[in-house]
């Protein structure tokens, strides 16, 4: 298997402890091919790896930055049009608007992550969640 599958795989365990046992596997393998990236690997794991916190049906969506990329998209696609900007105003002003149109077609046509999609994914997480006991209501052991 190659370095893209490999890390690509990170991305599809269930669990932190999964992905501990196949990230020290990676750097066995490749830490001499790519030390750097190695490196590189190893210092933003933790980070990379938060989305397996979040419940299963909203990590495929927000495990990539797709929806970001495609936002610069549409920023550059409406700046390349303009080109020559008179001033910050006019930029800024440009860029208001456009992301108040993307903003009101999320809220309006099909979602990408509805309130809904989210409360559902979640509810199962708050209910595995042990309740708060008020003070002094814990029984002496």
């Amino acid at each position: 298997m190659d370095l893209k599958q490999e890390l690509r795989s990170l991305y599809e365990v269930s669990s932190m402890e999964a992905a501990g046992c196949l990230l020290r596997s990676i750097l066995d393998t490749f830490g001499e091919k790519a030390p750097k990236a190695m490196e590189i690997l190893e210092e933003g794991f933790e980070d990379a790896m938060q989305i397996l916190f979040l419940p299963l049906p909203l990590r495929r969506r927000l495990r990539t930055s797709n929806s970001i990329e495609r936002l610069n998209q549409e920023i550059r696609r409406r700046e390349r049009v303009i080109r020559i900007f008179p001033n910050r105003e006019s930029i800024q002003q440009l860029m208001g608007a456009l992301l108040i149109d993307i903003n009101e077609g999320w809220m309006t046509g099909k979602r990408y992550l509805s309130p809904e999609s989210i409360r559902e994914a979640l509810t199962p997480m708050e209910a595995a969640q042990p309740a708060e006991h008020p003070e002094g209501s814990e029984e002496a052991a």
